[in-house]
């Protein structure tokens, strides 16, 4: 099943999205560039809501606030169209809607794991060139941990009428719209359709969510 074969390397990608800032970084703020700073953003918000404790043993607010903050800053609707491909393209709108919905409920699910295992990392922010005629970008950065080799986690960027979002993350060379595109495409082929394929994802979502409510600090 593609949420078991990608949950430990894209808990690491999404882990990265929006945790990006620590005291430690390398270019500060005022330095970065839009695409940069959507990014630089989120993550203010998220490491100020990680110092509170009490907050953190709610996995279900810690999703619902994962999803508020990181829905401004990613485009949900060109991510579900590059994962599905082809299928996207065949999908009606019922199935496009909701398959973007249990998606997006799957990525923010993940993430928001990821962001209780945070630990003190910095990240560098490479060199960007950009021009006001630029639509897209890739912002290459550099996690760094001490004592380990650096990671390499680049992020895909669309400029739109409100600023810059991500449709792609890219960690070591690994895109994560590539990966979840060929899971998917395999579990469509073994579920027989989209719709199964739906169900299943639903399925899971709802059974996740109902183990947080019974369980707030699983």
């Amino acid at each position: 099943m593609y949420f078991k074969v990608n949950a430990v390397r894209f808990r690491v990608v999404l882990y990265w999205l929006f945790l990006m800032v620590s005291p430690l970084t390398v270019l500060h703020a005022e330095q970065l560039l839009p695409p940069q700073q959507a990014i630089d953003t989120a993550s203010e918000q998220m490491k100020l809501k990680m110092q509170d404790e009490s907050f953190k043993k709610d996995f279900k607010q810690v999703s619902e606030y994962v999803e508020q903050v990181i829905y401004p800053h990613v485009d949900f609707n060109r991510i579900s169209a590059l994962v599905l491909g082809k299928h996207w393209k065949k999908a009606d709108k019922k199935q496009r809607d909701e398959f973007k919905k249990e998606f997006q409920t799957l990525m923010v699910r993940t993430y928001a794991r990821a962001f209780l295992a945070f630990k003190d990392w910095t990240v560098n922010y490479l060199p960007l060139k950009l021009t006001d005629d630029d639509k897209k970008t890739l912002v290459k950065t550099e996690v760094l941990q001490p004592g380990k080799q650096a990671i390499a986690v680049n992020y895909r960027m669309l400029r739109v009428k409100n600023g810059w979002k991500v449709y792609d993350i890219i960690i070591e060379g690994v895109s994560l719209v590539t990966n979840y595109r060929t899971s998917f495409r395999n579990e469509i082929k073994r579920e027989g359709s989209l719709d199964a394929v739906i169900a299943r994802m639903t399925e899971r979502n709802n059974a996740a969510l109902k183990r947080s409510e019974d369980n707030p600090k699983s």
